[in-house]
């Protein structure tokens, strides 16, 4: 059969890695999205304490955690193979997952060895675990193309020191993974990655003095928060939808979510204008 060409794209929902810091608003963001169901990771069981507390309204998860990297991929089969009407799958959080899926790995490639005997051994095992990562990011474009659902996966942030090729090293905000290949691919497929945190305004205390380093500025703010869509030198970011930079976040999940629902919505609009 001979190849077909097309001008027309394909209409499916997004995929989106929402991470921030602990506290900042992720999993109650994820729980306003279009009717969602949650797979819980290890022991993440924020929505659960959400709920409990008021927090959040009752909100559809699968009962057990998932503990295991086949449990994850048990979830995603039964959304793609049942009849259910959710509409958003939240991964809480990936970060988790990619533990899931190390410990895997480690125990069917390596008979359970984790160090420089096994997994970690000419850091080998993170290249192997891309096998079954790549199974997981299958399996969710899956549900994006055959189930049209939104996904969603939250992730936790960490400072991270980038290895700056054009002059000094720095800090900055990266989800938390520890494996490059497994978040560079991720990244890769992402059409959307959001950083959450809390706006802090930060004023110098004052000027250095020739020779001496730059004073510490005085931190103030952080209450408020703010969702980052495009990379800049402090923190990791994209997307490929002409969202604005920055989108407010204040007012808890709902109002986070609407938000970012909004401007998504602006952006197409005025693409098609």
């Amino acid at each position: 059969m001979l190849p077909e060409i097309v001008t027309a794209v394909r209409d499916r929902p997004l995929f989106i890695v929402l991470h921030g810091p602990e506290g900042a608003g992720k999993t109650s963001m994820g729980a306003h999205a279009p009717n969602p169901v949650f797979a819980q990771i290890g022991n993440e069981t924020g929505l659960e304490t959400l709920v409990a507390s008021k927090q959040l309204s009752e909100t559809a998860h699968f009962k057990d955690t998932c503990q295991t990297w086949n449990e994850l991929l048990g979830c995603v089969a039964w959304l793609l193979k049942e009849q259910h009407e959710y509409e958003t799958f939240v991964i809480d959080t990936l970060n988790g997952a990619e533990r899931l899926c190390y410990d895997h790995v480690i125990k069917e490639e390596y008979a359970g060895k984790a160090g420089d005997d096994g997994f970690l051994s000419y850091q080998q095992g993170y290249t192997v675990a891309l096998g079954p990562w790549r199974r997981l990011l299958k399996g969710l474009d899956m549900l994006r193309t055959d189930r049209k659902m939104l996904i969603l996966c939250l992730c936790h942030s960490m400072k991270r020191t980038f290895r700056n090729p054009e002059g000094p090293d720095y800090d900055r905000y990266e989800p938390a993974f520890e494996g490059a290949k497994a978040w560079g691919q991720t990244h890769k497929d992402a059409d959307v990655v959001l950083f959450l945190t809390f706006h802090t305004e930060v004023r110098s205390e004052g000027k250095a003095k020739s020779g001496k380093a730059t004073p510490k500025g005085k931190a103030s703010g952080g209450q408020s928060r703010v969702i980052y869509t495009e990379r800049t030198a402090t923190f990791d970011a994209k997307n490929r939808c002409g969202l604005p930079t920055e989108i407010d976040a204040d007012g808890g999940g709902q109002k986070a979510w609407d938000n970012f629902a909004t401007a998504l919505t602006e952006a197409r609009d005025q693409k098609e204008s």
